[in-house]
């Protein structure tokens, strides 16, 4: 690697993780310092010191983490179901477009129902079990992904496109070789938004009617006052949504290592 490579490297890594760390350390300085309670008029019982929280973390650990895996597990299988079921959408609506453009529209229709009123609904079909939440994630994942593989499927080259034609490809090949790379970059900003959609939607499913979850201990907690530990439930859940986010990243970063969005250091 060249010195103009190591520096371009040394950049990249500072304005990825160097920043947002500083950022968020700021914050939390801020934060226990009660900058915000001054600011905002804000009690010490209603927003919590960081402190605070991290005590709550250490002891509800066990439970914390155990409540976290559920959720997690949740949120993951909506997730792979949804965007399965969102690209088999989009791969339909490019094929056959008569047909494909109805099931877009009914994708963003459904979309723009809110999770607070399919919760109840999706809890009296599936019960108070995993299906029920795994549902709601699945819903809440589609449109995203089907709204963005549609259109890295439809928007190829089009010279590439007649390329393909001059050569008798059958509409297998031109799918494969052709619509899906051109696809892949579009598919991998879907994911990355489903990632956060799918924790929302299993903790907010889990506020209505659940026994177990990081939704349903944050239910509680409210409910009792101890704000502790649902500002505990909250962390959990950023750092999970995090985490994925970065898992996905590192993922697009070996599958389209060709895409121009990869080039970032020369």
């Amino acid at each position: 690697m060249s010195r103009k490579q190591k520096s371009g490297f040394t950049n990249h890594v500072l304005l990825q993780f160097g920043v947002p760390l500083l950022s968020f350390i700021l914050l939390i300085g801020l934060w226990q310092a009660k900058l915000f309670h001054t600011i905002f008029n804000i009690k010490i019982h209603q927003l919590p010191l960081p402190l605070s929280i991290w005590q709550a973390l250490i002891d509800n650990w066990d439970t914390l983490l155990f409540y976290t895996k559920y959720t997690v597990s949740e949120a993951i299988l909506g997730i792979l179901i949804g965007s399965l079921i969102g690209f088999l959408f989009a791969t339909i609506s490019v094929i056959w477009p008569k047909w494909g453009v109805g099931g877009l529209i009914l994708v963003a229709a459904l979309n723009a129902v809110p999770i607070i009123a399919l919760a109840p609904i999706m809890n009296l079909w599936f019960g108070d079990g995993l299906g029920s939440r795994v549902s709601i994630v699945t819903i809440t994942t589609i449109a995203a992904m089907a709204l963005n593989a549609h259109k890295g499927l439809q928007n190829v080259d089009p010279l590439a496109l007649d390329l393909m034609h001059s050569y008798a490809s059958s509409s297998y090949v031109i799918f494969w070789r052709l619509r899906l790379p051109n696809c892949l970059p579009h598919l991998f900003t879907a994911l990355k938004i489903n990632t956060t959609a799918g924790m929302i939607g299993a903790i907010v499913s889990e506020f209505f009617f659940s026994s177990k979850g990081l939704g349903y201990m944050l239910s509680n907690s409210l409910k009792i006052a101890q704000m502790s530990v649902g500002w505990a439930c909250i962390v959990l859940s950023a750092i999970v949504g995090v985490l994925l986010y970065f898992i996905v990243q590192l993922l697009e970063s070996l599958c389209i290592r060709w895409h121009v969005s990869q080039r970032t250091l020369k």
